[in-house]
């Protein structure tokens, strides 16, 4: 019964899932990666988590999303979830090895997808900190010094707002246009619902697949977020993701804007491990964002 539940125990408002205080991410950095779904939250996690791994630094990227697609362009396959692999042997996880469900990508980035129940059962919460668990158990983590959680879409349910319990900053990725930027204001919110009772702090704003960036720098001066890094809507992103490839492997075309957003990746990295400031932002309710936007 509900009754029976502690008060608010994942959050303020939550009885969803409530995640084991004890398994925590201790020796890395650690960074969730939110934004509307179909944003580019993949393409800019495994850049980034390559960024990292230029800068000499050992990466661990997790995806967190039943398409399990997240690691796509670092391992060149669809590698099969950790969910898949508990199923496998009857959820006896002590039968389980590292090599069962970690994949090593490219430049030595590992990556896990984490899966998650079939549609409409079962809570993504439960997904994420059985994956955690695992990572824990096997010592994988104490071998990381930065993991990198890709979440899915807009979802910010108790059960896919796990990974906040673990990581340090969360970033949002979002393009210059109406949905985006109400998605980015709503996971804002719930950024700092979770902060409240976690350590996680917003750390600011990706820009993808924008030509301009007019509207979200608008936006984030209003509310009080910060712009990280700029990512044009460059072909030559579109087509590293239909190549199964990251920017890092493609090879340079003139005009193609490559280099640049090579560089967009690095300084991001570089910033991000130099550590950003946690950001207080106060979001918009959402009559508000429609005036402010423009809405008619």
């Amino acid at each position: 019964m509900l009754g029976s539940l502690p008060k608010h125990p994942d959050g303020e408002g939550s009885v969803q899932v409530q995640l084991d205080p004890d398994i925590r991410i201790d020796t890395a950095k650690v960074f969730a990666i939110y934004g509307k779904g179909g944003i580019g939250k993949s393409t800019t996690s495994s850049n980034l988590s390559v960024a990292f791994s230029k800068l000499g630094k050992r990466v661990l990227q997790i995806g967190c999303d039943p398409k399990h697609d997240s690691t796509f362009t670092l391992t060149k396959c669809l590698v099969p979830t950790v969910i898949d692999i508990l199923e496998s042997v009857d959820f006896h996880a002590e039968e389980l090895r590292p090599s069962d469900y970690v994949y090593e990508g490219y430049n030595g980035v590992m990556c896990v997808e984490a899966g998650g129940p079939p549609a409409g059962t079962g809570c993504g919460g439960y997904v994420v900190g059985q994956t955690v668990k695992l990572l824990k158990q096997h010592h994988l983590l104490e071998d990381t010094d930065v993991v990198i959680f890709d979440v899915l879409g807009d979802v910010v349910c108790g059960g896919f707002a796990a990974p906040l319990q673990h990581a340090e900053r969360a970033m949002i990725v979002t393009a210059n246009d109406f949905d985006s930027i109400f998605a980015m204001n709503r996971i804002a919110t719930a950024i700092l619902a979770k902060s409240k009772h976690y350590n996680v702090r917003l750390g600011g704003v990706i820009a993808n697949r924008s030509v301009k960036t007019d509207e979200i720098d608008r936006f984030t001066d209003a509310v009080g977020l910060k712009r990280l890094a700029h990512l044009p809507d460059l072909d030559i992103i579109r087509r590293s993701r239909l190549k199964k490839s990251t920017v890092f492997e493609m090879e340079p075309e003139p005009g193609s804007g490559l280099e640049e957003a090579q560089q967009q990746y690095l300084q991001l990295a570089e910033r991000l491990w130099e550590g950003v400031e946690p950001l207080s932002a106060q979001p918009m309710r959402d009559r508000d964002i429609f005036d402010f936007l423009g809405f008619d």
